[in-house]
């Protein structure tokens, strides 16, 4: 997940907001922002705490053996000498207590660190994904069976732990590289680094079938698994350790809530306890993930409620996260005992299915909107610096015929030829690359059909087919970004935060297990997907309008919900079928040609124009909505129709090779640095994404012989180092 605009979320520490900033940490004796008194607190814990123990009564009562609550209490007290019992003791001792322990530990270090990571990246939609520890704890599981042979519980977790370690060491690596670690660092280091390991995880997966086969089930979560304490008791001093850091991290924490330079008056330092924080939750993260699985949402959940139960107050916020995130596991993994009896659900889509609803519900509310994060973000437009020196390509030209004019920008134009040059290169090369021996210049007289027939065969019917695929689903996907980005001001900002891929992959999915033939000509079900996804988005949320980060939350919380139908889905097919689908899912061109790529095309000619059209006002919205609107534009209904534009547009590439991603992110900032800041670059996104799209395909080919990658899993691998060198460069603060 991306963190929104770092300007929106960070705390000002200007000496007339510091009476008001003291207030919201809870430094001074007024009550927290957000509607909340501190005379609540004395109310609060006890009652989550009462709910806790509930639950955990309710986990050790239900389950298999047959054993009822009556049994439990004698063995749970020694009465009746039930502990001699051997049925007993396997049930209850072995079974239910150390699972129950293990959900309420696993729950609350997750809750806990999600909480801490909210509070030291100061964006209350971070998780604990952030630093890439699921990402690293997966790819050290599948590195194991696939590499290693492992095929025991203890394997997967000495393996999820080592994996999970080592990524995060590497985020605190770059991240405190020249930035002394500060937030925005940390969740771009940690999102490109997740990005690259989901990627190695995927290539090692798509090939081989008994990888996905035990992947498939450990990536879900579940607390199935867990028999004894052994494996509970050689984590338990990381977790505690974990949770001293919490502990003893909160009050500095709180501090540099203030600012950096208000809490280093303080006698705090600030790149200090970002890294100790980061530490805390990377053990707490990593002992959870090696019990449980990457059990993802919870963090979100737990320490997003807590905020607006217990105000920003952060040692009550972590109380409140942690017997929060303890109670939703412990209530999912019994509800995952009892929906699918005899078999059990996946603990991680239960959790979804239980955190989306209370995480839309809490922003439909008054108090969420007394928190501050529903209002509009008051951001002053930043002035364009002007350029030093007026060269040829830096200039325009003005073409009139009569009544006619248009307004030629040169770089822009040249930047335009260029790309469409490069596109053309790859076109060729992607044509050329296979298993026959063919030159380019057999290959590009194959493409206008001239030479042998059975180089036109190859070409024509199979490669250029695949390549028109892939062009169409790339050009929708830079253009899609590219109208995201001008929208949300922000260069992080791309379709996937309104659900839009998701939507789209779980619609294309459910078509595909109703269809009599299980395939994936139901390229419809991907844009009708998306848009569905938006319209419930949308009207949960209030509307477009919503510029804070109401519809970030829901968009989240549809991402969660459709991922988790997702899930099910594969999890509910036999392996073959379900290895076909996951490779659709990373995204993927096997198989697609021109019957798929026509009616893209189709739409791309009716799209295209609409946003060339409404280009204009692009530029004009990079104001604030008063200036666009005083010079002519309406800014509600730009937003509304550029909106619509990309989920269509993000929904045909999703109906075509499924949800491909770092395209829409990458192809519009490339774009961008090309054709100069004064224009938004539509064509140039469409050229470029278009190429990339192209160019990870042919690489997918050929990089291993006789297999093939995912043209998802290669963009996804090259995401990461593309993200670092863009995000975290010098002039990185800049470009965001």
């Amino acid at each position: 997940m991306i963190a929104p605009r770092a300007d929106t979320t960070e705390v000002s520490a200007t000496s007339d907001q510091l009476p008001a900033e003291k207030a919201r940490v809870g430094i001074s004796g007024t009550p927290d922002s957000g509607g909340v008194n501190r005379n609540r607190l004395p109310l609060l814990l006890p009652a989550l705490t009462l709910a806790l123990l509930l639950l955990a009564a309710l986990s050790l009562c239900i389950g298999a053996g047959e054993v009822g609550a009556l049994g439990v209490l004698d063995y749970v007290l020694g009465h009746n000498g039930a502990r001699t019992d051997a049925r007993l003791a396997l049930v209850v001792g072995d079974l239910r207590l150390p699972r129950t322990l293990t959900a309420l530990l696993v729950g609350a270090a997750l809750g806990v660190a999600g909480c801490l990571l909210q509070a030291v990246t100061r964006n209350p939609l971070a998780e604990t994904g952030l630093l890439g520890v699921n990402a690293g704890a997966s790819f050290g599981v599948v590195t194991g069976i696939a590499l290693l042979g492992l095929d025991s519980g203890h394997a997967y977790l000495v393996c999820a732990f080592a994996g999970a370690v080592l990524a995060s060491g590497l985020v605190l690596l770059i991240a405190g590289r020249r930035g002394g670690g500060s937030p925005m660092r940390l969740v771009l280091a940690g999102a490109a680094l997740g990005s690259t390991f989901g990627g190695a995880t995927s290539v090692i997966v798509v090939n081989s079938a008994e990888a996905y086969d035990r992947f498939r089930n450990w990536v879900l979560g579940s607390l199935a698994g867990v028999e004894g304490f052994g494996e509970l008791g050689r984590l338990s001093p990381v977790l505690l350790t974990g949770f001293l850091v919490a502990l003893l991290v909160a009050r500095p924490l709180s501090a540099l809530a203030l600012g950096d330079d208000m809490a280093r008056g303080l006698g705090h330092r600030p790149p200090v306890i970002r890294t100790v924080v980061a530490v805390g939750v990377t053990l707490l993260t990593a002992s959870a993930v090696a019990l449980a699985g990457p059990i993802s949402f919870l963090g979100l959940l737990a320490g997003f409620v807590a905020r607006s139960l217990a105000g920003n107050r952060l040692p009550a916020r972590l109380l409140c996260a942690g017997l929060i995130g303890a109670g939703v596991l412990t209530a999912a993994d019994v509800a995952a005992r009892v929906v699918a009896r005899p078999f059990e659900a996946p603990v991680s889509v239960i959790v979804a299915l239980i955190g989306a609803p209370v995480l839309i519900a809490l922003v439909r509310s008054r108090k969420f909107a007394a928190t501050g994060l529903a209002d509009p973000a008051t951001e002053e437009p930043k002035p364009v610096k002007a350029a030093r020196t007026r060269t040829f390509w830096g200039g325009e030209t003005l073409l009139r015929r009569g009544p006619v004019s248009l307004l030629v920008v040169r770089r822009a134009l040249f930047a335009v030829l260029v790309l469409a040059g490069l596109l053309l290169v790859a076109v060729v090369l992607s044509a050329q690359a296979g298993q026959s021996d063919m030159g380019v210049v057999r290959t590009f007289r194959a493409i206008f059909g001239e030479g042998d027939r059975f180089d036109v065969l190859a070409v024509q019917k199979f490669r250029l087919s695949r390549i028109v695929a892939g062009l169409a689903a790339g050009a929708a996907l830079g253009l899609a970004g590219c109208l995201t980005q001008t929208l949300a001001r922000n260069r992080l900002a791309t379709p996937e935060l309104l659900g839009v891929n998701d939507g789209a992959t779980a619609a294309v999915l459910i078509a595909v297990s109703f269809s009599a033939a299980g395939t994936f000509g139901a390229w419809w079900a991907g844009p009708l997907g998306a848009l569905v996804a938006v319209v419930v988005v949308t009207t949960v949320a209030g509307g477009l309008g919503q510029r804070g980060y109401r519809v970030l939350v829901v968009g989240l919380a549809m991402s969660a919900l459709a991922s988790a139908v997702t899930q099910v889905v594969l999890a509910r097919r036999s392996l073959g079928s379900a290895s076909s689908l996951y490779v659709w899912t990373q995204g993927s061109l096997n198989g697609r040609g021109y019957e798929v790529a026509l009616p893209v095309l189709l739409g791309l000619l009716a799209l295209v124009p609409l946003a060339l059209a409404v280009a204009r006002h692009l530029d004009v919205l990079r104001f604030d909505d008063t200036t666009a609107s005083s010079l002519g534009a309406a800014p509600a209904r730009v937003r509304a129709v550029c909106m619509l534009l990309a989920v269509a547009l993000a929904g045909l590439a999703v109906g075509i090779c499924g949800p491909v991603g770092f395209v829409a992110l990458a192809a519009p900032v490339i774009a961008s640095r090309l054709s100069g800041p004064l224009r938004v670059p539509l064509l140039g996104s469409m050229l470029v994404g278009a190429a990339l799209v192209t160019v990870a395909d042919t690489v997918g080919r050929i990089a291993f012989e006789g297999s093939e990658i995912p043209v998802g899993v290669v963009t996804t691998v090259l995401g990461g180092p593309f993200l670092l060198w863009v995000l975290l460069g010098r002039s990185a603060a800049t470009r965001v």
